[in-house]
C-alpha cells in the first residue's frame, strides 16, 4: 500500500547529465525532434533480504550512465523509461486528451541479483514495484514543476523526488516557458480573521479571574550516543565508524533519535560511503564523498514521522558537512545544529565519524571540528594572560629592587 504526497515522478531519458540540480534529458521522436523534457533528483530506498532472515536498506541514486530503450513518444501517450546499472530500471507513462496530461503509473524494478548494488541478498531476480501516482493535471503547452520534497512509500521501496521540472508533450521542437507548479510549492496565505463587534458582560461581583496559565514546553534532555558501523560482510572489520547523538528539528517539533533498537546499514566504495539508520520512526541516510585526499558528508535524506505522526521527508543532497583528511575521522564533541533544508534542521551530539579508510575497525586520528578548537583557545588565552602578568610583576620586583639598591649606596 502506497502514501503519495503531490505527485513528481518524473525521470530523465535520453542522454542524461547529472549536475548539482539534478538530472536534465530529453527525448526525442522519430522525425528527431524533441517530444519529452525532463529534470529531477530522485534517490531509492530499498529493503530486501538476506541470511537469516534479516533485512537490509540500501540507497540507490539516479546514475549518469542511462540508456532509453523502451522509451516511446506519440500524440497520444509517452513512456519514460530509464535502464541503469545491472538490470534496473524505472518508467513512467504519460496520457493526454489533447488539452490536458496527466502520469497514469510509475514502476521501478529493481534486480536483486546484483550483488554490488545488492549484497548477500537471499532472493534473486528483477523485483517489481508499480503506483498510481497523484497528479494534477498539466496544459499540453506547459511544464510541471515541483521543487518540494515528495516521496512514495512502499513495503520495500521508498522512492524521493525533488526539484523537478518536466514537460510530457514538448511541441514545436522546444520546451515551453508556461510553469504548473505543484500545492507543495504554492505559497500558503492565511485569510485575516473576521472580527465581530462585541459588548462587555456587565460586572456581578469584584473578584477577578486569575489569568491564564501557558505550560512551558519541556526541554528535551541531550540525546543518547548511537554507535555505528558498516561492515562489507558478517566476518569482516568495519569499513565505516560513526558515534553520535543526532536530535532532528522538523519545522517546530524536535525529538531525538533513539539509537536503541536502530539498525545500521550501508556500503563502502572508494569514493563514495553510505550509512543508514532505520529506527521505528526515522530512516536517516548519509552519503559521504571524497577526493582521494579529503571526504566530506555530500547529501543527507531524512524521512519519518513525528511523535504526533506527521509524516515528512527531506534531503539535500550538495552539502559539505564534516571535512577532514581521508585516512582520519572527524570529530566534534560539542553541540552542532546545521539547517539541511528550509524545515530541516540536525543536532549533533559527540559527534565523531570516519567514512574511509578504517582500519582494524577503529577510529584514525581525529580532525577536530572548529567548535572544539575554540574550547582551547579560553585556558590557553587564560595561561598567556597569567605568563605575562607574571613577567610584568617579576619587572616591577626587580626594577624596584634595583631602585632601592641604588638609594642605600647613594646614603652610604
Amino acid at each position: 500500500m502506497y502514501r503519495y504526497a503531490s505527485f513528481v515522478l518524473f525521470l530523465a531519458i535520453g542522454i542524461a547529465v547529472q549536475r548539482s540540480n539534478g538530472t536534465e534529458v530529453t527525448v526525442k521522436d522519430d522525425n528527431d525532434n524533441i517530444c519529452l523534457y525532463a529534470k529531477l533528483m530522485v534517490n531509492f530506498s530499498v529493503s530486501y533480504e538476506v541470511a537469516d532472515n534479516k533485512s537490509k536498506t540500501v540507497m540507490i541514486e539516479l546514475p549518469v550512465d542511462v540508456s532509453t530503450n523502451g522509451s516511446t513518444c506519440d500524440n497520444a501517450s509517452s513512456t519514460l523509461k530509464l535502464n541503469f546499472g545491472k538490470g534496473h530500471s524505472w518508467s513512467v507513462n504519460f496520457t493526454t486528451n489533447g488539452k490536458m496530461y496527466h502520469a497514469d503509473t510509475v514502476t521501478f524494478s529493481y534486480n536483486l541479483s546484483d550483488a554490488t548494488v545488492f549484497p548477500k541478498s537471499a532472493l534473486n531476480g528483477t523485483q517489481n514495484v508499480t503506483a498510481k501516482p497523484q497528479f494534477t493535471e498539466v496544459g499540453i503547452d506547459t511544464c510541471y514543476s515541483c521543487r518540494s520534497i515528495d516521496t512514495i512509500e512502499g513495503e520495500s521501496v521508498n522512492q524521493t523526488l525533488w526539484n523537478v521540472l518536466i514537460q510530457a508533450f514538448v511541441s514545436n521542437n522546444s520546451k515551453s516557458e508556461n510553469i504548473t507548479s505543484c500545492a507543495a510549492d504554492m505559497p500558503v496565505t492565511t485569510a485575516a480573521p473576521t472580527t465581530r463587534p462585541t459588548t462587555a458582560a456587565p460586572v456581578t461581583n469584584s473578584s477577578t479571574a486569575p489569568p491564564p496559565t501557558t505550560t512551558p514546553t519541556p526541554t528535551l534532555p541531550t540525546p543518547a550516543t548511537g554507535r555505528y558501523n558498516v561492515k562489507p560482510d558478517e566476518n569482516s572489520t568495519a569499513c565505516l565508524m560513526a558515534d553520535f547523538g543526532l536530535r532532528i528539528g522538523f519545522k517546530t517539533v524536535e525529538m531525538n533519535f533513539e539509537p536503541n533498537g536502530t539498525t545500521s546499514s550501508g556500503s563502502c566504495g572508494v569514493n563514495s560511503s553510505q550509512l543508514v539508520l532505520v529506527s521505528n520512526a526515522v530512516t536517516i541516510t548519509l552519503t559521504f564523498l571524497n577526493d582521494t585526499k579529503k571526504f566530506h558528508l555530500h547529501a543527507l535524506n531524512v524521512t519519518g514521522k513525528t511523535s504526533s505522526g506527521v509524516a515528512f521527508s527531506e534531503a539535500n543532497t550538495n552539502l559539505s558537512l564534516w571535512e577532514a583528511a581521508v585516512g582520519s575521522s572527524y570529530m566534534c564533541n560539542k553541540e552542532q545544529n546545521y539547517t539541511i533544508t528550509e524545515a530541516l534542521t540536525l543536532y549533533t551530539f559527540d559527534l565523531r565519524v570516519q567514512p574511509f579508510g578504517v582500519k582494524k575497525g577503529v577510529f584514525s586520528t581525529a580532525e577536530d571540528c572548529q567548535a572544539d578548537a575554540e574550547n582551547f583557545i579560553v585556558p590557553i588565552a587564560v595561561g598567556v594572560a597569567l605568563l605575562v602578568l607574571i613577567l610584568i610583576v617579576l619587572l616591577a620586583y626587580f626594577i624596584g629592587r634595583k631602585r632601592n639598591m641604588a638609594s642605600t649606596y647613594e646614603s652610604l
